[in-house]
């Protein structure tokens, strides 16, 4: 993982995200440059960002809303300008809603919409956005095949986004779902996940994977 020179984020500025940037920062040959983007970089809950931010001078803050087309947009040419003729080797879209309370009953047209444009359409923008620096950094490698450290796109998502595992988490309370989650910890599981980055080759594109590099079915 640590072989990516240039990363970008989304949702850098708590849980997961935020992780994944101290991680990275921390690495043996830490990335050259790191963006880690959130809606209010100079917000309250940006505040540990700006923390690393002011001791490791290759972290850069990008204020990027996943839901706002143009916010993404303007992030692109901030990140293309910081590049400087570089390309970005590893896109991950962290950025995500998630609203407990939700249930059939509840759920309304505002929410669901909300929740398709930073879930489902935020990282497509994010791909569309940031695709020409990708591409760059893919034609500058001498790397074969894919791989983290050439060019990628990485969607962190949920076992929620399996369909098959669906009976397994939505007929029953969701707060068991949430419980469960807390045998995980944060750190145990990014550790996980970039562990499991440095192994993802062509034949995983496109698949479903926990934390340990195992197949979820879809």
């Amino acid at each position: 993982m640590a072989a990516a020179r240039t990363v970008l984020l989304t949702g850098s500025n708590r849980g997961i995200g935020l992780e994944l940037v101290k991680q990275l920062l921390s690495s043996p040959r830490p990335p050259a440059w790191i963006f880690a983007t959130c809606r209010d970089p100079e917000g309250t809950r940006a505040q540990e960002l700006r923390d690393l931010a002011s001791k490791h001078p290759n972290l850069v803050l990008v204020k990027l809303d996943v839901a706002n087309p143009s916010a993404i947009r303007d992030a692109a040419k901030v990140v293309e300008g910081k590049l400087n003729g570089m390309g970005l080797n590893l896109l991950i879209n962290n950025a995500g809603i998630y609203t407990p309370t939700a249930t059939l009953e509840t759920a309304n047209a505002e929410d669901m919409l909300s929740t398709y444009k930073t879930n489902a359409v935020g990282p497509m923008l994010m791909a569309q956005a940031f695709l020409p620096l990708l591409k760059k950094a893919a034609q500058d490698s001498k790397e074969k095949g894919l791989s983290c450290s050439k060019a990628a796109i990485i969607n962190i998502s949920t076992i929620l986004g399996s369909i098959k595992k669906t009976p397994d988490s939505f007929f029953k309370p969701v707060i068991s779902y949430r419980c469960s989650k807390a045998d995980l910890t944060v750190d145990t599981s990014v550790r996980g996940l970039l562990s499991v980055l440095t192994i993802l080759s062509e034949k995983h594109s496109g698949t479903l994977l926990n934390w340990e590099g195992k197949a979820i079915p879809w």
